[in-house]
């Protein structure tokens, strides 16, 4: 057997070669930004001993080029403003990429909107492509909608009803 990313039947490492874990995690950084976390996950899962790997996460934080605070401010404007995801979204999205659960709720702190601003924000946006539809049908497809980026429901019809104009009682 040859090739770059063999894997020794014997001892289930890989032989031949390839690149080492600074090159890899360079390769990862190089995409995109990333949390040390998800760079852990992914380097070890590449076949690199988790001792080899935080060395390198280590090195790679004194230099700057891990920084868990900014990964965090990043994504929370990203999926705050664009996307318009509510906090808990983003809060879930953190933590799977590794983030702990301080770094994330700074980074939210930080958001330029709360959750009900950003709903609204999102519905009145939303709401003037509703238009022609049957009050009933907009009020449920943009209550939908903001459902589906996360909103808890209260926020999600009081935001709804203001974007179309709706009296609580015509539900």
């Amino acid at each position: 057997m040859s090739g770059d990313l063999e894997r020794s039947e014997r001892t289930g490492k890989r032989t031949g070669k390839r690149k080492d874990v600074h090159e890899r995690a360079l390769g990862l950084l190089a995409v995109r930004q990333r949390s040390r976390g998800e760079l852990e996950r992914r380097l070890v899962h590449a076949g690199f001993e988790p001792t080899e790997v935080d060395d390198e996460l280590e090195r790679l934080e004194r230099v700057g080029l891990i920084d868990d605070d900014a990964f965090a401010r990043a994504v929370v404007e990203s999926r705050t403003g664009s996307r318009g995801e509510s906090s808990r979204v983003v809060s879930m999205h953190l933590a799977r990429a590794g983030v702990s659960a301080e770094v994330a709720a700074a980074a939210l702190d930080g958001a330029a909107e709360d959750d009900d601003e950003r709903a609204i924000r999102l519905a009145q946006a939303k709401a003037a492509r509703l238009t022609g539809l049957e009050s009933q049908v907009a009020f449920q497809r943009l209550y939908g909608f903001l459902a589906r980026r996360g909103y808890p429901p209260d926020t999600a019809r009081s935001a709804a009803r203001r974007a179309l104009a709706v009296d609580p009682d015509d539900e």
